[in-house]
């Protein structure tokens, strides 16, 4: 019987992807690699954790959510390792929050006439960012949207309902993610 084969992405073997990443409502991030879990602090919404996210709360919404891509600033980090699909972050690029927008939580090009997040950042957040399939399969108008993966602040303040961890960890969480793997939002446990 021969050993699964990693994923081979510009010729390094990054190991087989991880099925399943679990956040807690309790600010952590964990997912299995070399026969052990990996713990990692993350930062969540300010308004907590919700089953029912609306635009605007500040909450995380709760379930499990396939990983859609990985967008990145090439003027800042290398192309990373990784199984997912990546999508460059250059200056033009923002994200629909808008909805009344028919692009809503879909990227856009900008200028763009409605409200919108700037992918482009001078803080750091966005270097590395990875859309959750939430919401938008298709998008509905209101129940949220532009809700990533992506790099935490330095003191890891809580974010506008994303997931953020350290840069180092989302690089190396990114080396064992592909195309089947989900990220679990668990609710707070009583």
């Amino acid at each position: 019987m021969h050993a699964p084969q990693g994923l081979l992405i510009g010729g390094l073997s990054i190991g087989q992807p991880v099925a399943l990443i679990v956040v807690s409502a309790a600010g952590w991030l964990s997912w299995p690699e070399n026969g052990g879990d990996i713990r990692v602090r993350a930062a969540l919404g300010k308004g907590g954790v919700t089953a029912a996210k609306a635009e605007g709360d500040g909450a995380t919404p709760i379930g499990i959510f396939p990983l859609r891509a990985l967008w990145h600033r090439p003027d800042r980090i290398g192309r990373p390792v990784t199984g997912l699909t990546l999508f460059s972050i250059d200056p033009d690029c923002g994200w629909s929050d808008d909805p009344g927008d028919p692009a809503y939580n879909r990227p856009v090009k900008l200028p763009h006439p409605a409200r919108h997040e700037r992918l482009w950042r001078q803080d750091g957040l966005y270097d590395l960012i990875v859309p959750l399939g939430y919401n938008d399969d298709p998008p509905m108008a209101g129940l949220g949207s532009a809700i990533f993966l992506h790099c935490a602040s330095p003191d890891y303040a809580p974010t506008e309902g994303c997931v953020a961890i350290a840069q180092p960890d989302l690089l190396r969480l990114l080396q064992v993610c592909g195309p089947q793997t989900h990220l679990a939002i668990e609710p707070i446990r009583q």
